[in-house]
């Protein structure tokens, strides 16, 4: 069995007090005071107070290191070769509407490559890790992607565009998922990307693909499914934390996955 790093130590430890303090939140889910920052875009107190849980947490143990935080934003760090890439609750709406897939994910991007992450799964208490030569596991369970190559015996998870997007990411998201349903055993989205591609690293989903997610949806787990043995690429051929338009799956479903997105009309937004 791997062990990881003090930084991976750290990360996880982070990512469990942050999570104490959103599982005592869920429980009482109906009392949280909610704000809208944006069309479909809630955020909560349970979400603020636990980027700060983790904001404080590594920053103590690691004071130079920048972060990218879905809330606070860019902080650079005087180490500039290390940055903490952190989305405190992954799966919001989930969250608010009391329903229990939920994650706290981190990231660590070490001179401009994903080097460590991790997800905790709350709600089921898992915590799903991986470090750059290290493998990813769980527990003490070294995780591998699955082995389906065909997409006809294969689930493949996904997401929806939020409310108050334009509406040509809504018709592009319709037109790939019409191109998945015939050729696929199943397609799922549970509202959680972290989640979603920490599934795919344990096998429990066969491939994933979403466009227009942040760095913090994703960072930690690309670092999983990569370790675990998997494929995590732009879905255009582009910069992966930058466009936040991904697919992944194992080497040898990647392709016809990546085909058969590729197959739906591309619809691109009128905005700058």
């Amino acid at each position: 069995m791997s062990k990881p790093s003090a930084v991976g130590n750290v990360m996880i430890e982070a990512a469990r007090k942050a999570g104490r303090g959103l599982a005592r939140d869920f429980g009482e889910v109906e009392f949280l005071q909610v704000s809208k920052k944006g069309a479909g875009d809630f955020v909560s107190n349970a979400d603020h107070q636990a980027e700060e849980i983790i904001y404080d947490a590594l920053s103590k143990v690691r004071p130079g290191y920048g972060f990218v935080m879905e809330e606070r934003g860019v902080v650079e760090g005087s180490d500039k070769t290390n940055r903490f890439i952190i989305d405190p609750l992954d799966g919001t709406l989930n969250f608010l509407h009391g329903q229990p897939h939920y994650a706290v994910s981190i990231a660590l991007e070490r001179e401009g490559e994903l080097f460590a992450g991790v997800v905790y799964d709350v709600s089921r208490n898992e915590i799903f890790w991986a470090e750059k030569g290290r493998g990813a596991w769980l527990g003490q369970r070294k995780l591998k992607v699955s082995g389906r190559n065909k997409l006809e015996n294969s689930v493949i998870a996904t997401g929806t565009p939020w409310i108050g997007k334009e509406a040509s990411r809504h018709v592009q998201f319709a037109t790939e998922l019409a191109a998945m349903t015939p050729v696929c055993a199943g397609i799922r989205r549970f509202g959680s990307a972290a989640l979603d591609l920490a599934w795919v690293a344990s096998g429990r989903f066969d491939g994933f693909w979403e466009r227009y997610l942040s760095p913090w949806d994703i960072a930690a787990g690309i670092v999983l499914v990569r370790e675990a043995g998997g494929v995590c690429t732009e879905i255009d051929g582009g910069d992966v934390l930058k466009t936040g338009s991904l697919i992944a799956a194992n080497s040898d479903l990647h392709p016809t996955l990546e085909r058969q997105i590729r197959k739906a009309p591309a619809f691109r937004s009128d905005e700058p």
